[in-house]
């Protein structure tokens, strides 16, 4: 089959590494343009057009793709099936109707719990036992429409949104292929989602990290290890931002943000409380909460 892959984020490489080598004709890989990021704001290119470097197959990168250009260029290169996956844009409805055979998207998570854009983050923050991928049609609302196929991963104890993010992609391919085998063969299943159970995962931004302390100890610490590497969870220490890694829950009683130091570096929430494993000063390298407490002994309460 014609298949255009549209996406931009890491998730959706290993994906289209394997659409690259199977037995499908890739005509097309619609990507976000290329932007300056981090502190010297640099321009780089989206991780999918980093992956296909070596390839001869037709890139687009518009700005919006709802765009009548944008459109057209898709509509020419003719597809049987769209596949989307972490794009970060709304399809419009001249999009989606554009494939002969289906518009596709492969969400991270078992829909229709966790709608929306950290679909990885939500589940580990609420303590959910396991996610997947979803491979469902695709219609206009937001990860709304019907699935197709579904593959499930278990949730370990100590996964971070990364270390689940990767899972995640390297399960995305198999599941693809097998969608795209059962559309083929016309045995592909179309099952609605049931809108009562939905719940949804907006997306990110820098501040969802400041940790309240307030909160149970074990609260805390999945969301420590949900935000691991994005967006990064944080404190404030002397009116710096303290980011932290990893964290065990442990036994203390005192008032939330109380630090105790004695040897390890102990902060007291909502109930119970957090030893903290791995952090990064504002300005400084990351390091053990041991060495950040011999260079800062005189610390003994976070700031709200």
């Amino acid at each position: 089959m014609r298949i255009v892959f549209i996406g931009s984020g890491e998730i959706g490489v290993p994906t289209l590494r394997v659409l690259l080598n199977s037995e499908h004709e890739l005509v097309g890989i619609v990507t976000q343009p290329d932007k300056p990021v981090g502190r010297a704001q640099q321009i780089e290119p989206p991780p999918i057009r980093k992956a296909v470097t070596a390839t001869n197959t037709a890139l687009l990168q518009p700005v919006k793709i709802k765009d009548p250009q944008a459109i057209e260029e898709i509509r020419a290169l003719k597809p049987d099936v769209i596949v989307v996956m972490a794009y970060g844009q709304i399809l419009p409805r001249d999009v989606l109707e554009i494939p002969k055979i289906a518009c596709l998207n492969l969400h991270a998570s078992l829909l229709p719990r966790w709608r929306g854009a950290a679909p990885v983050q939500a589940v580990i923050v609420a303590g959910d036992r396991e996610t997947g991928i979803t491979v469902m049609y695709m219609d206009e609302g937001l990860d709304t429409g019907d699935i197709l196929l579904q593959r499930k991963s278990e949730i370990q104890p100590d996964d971070t949104g990364g270390s689940l993010h990767d899972r995640l992609g390297k399960i995305a391919p198999d599941a693809l292929l097998e969608s795209l085998r059962m559309l083929a063969t016309g045995t592909a299943p179309r099952r609605p989602q049931d809108n009562t159970l939905a719940t949804y995962a907006p997306k990110l931004k820098r501040e969802h990290g400041k940790i309240d302390w307030s909160e149970p100890a074990q609260a805390i610490e999945r969301k420590i290890r949900a935000f691991n590497p994005w967006p990064g969870a944080f404190t404030e220490i002397n009116g710096r931002h303290l980011k932290i890694f990893s964290a065990s829950i442990v036994d203390f009683t005192g008032q939330p943000g109380d630090i105790m130091e004695s040897g390890k570096l102990v902060i007291a929430a909502g109930s119970g409380a957090l030893s903290i494993n791995e952090v990064q000063l504002e300005g400084k390298r990351r390091m053990s909460a041991a060495e950040f407490l011999r260079g800062h002994a005189a610390i003994m309460r976070t700031t709200e």
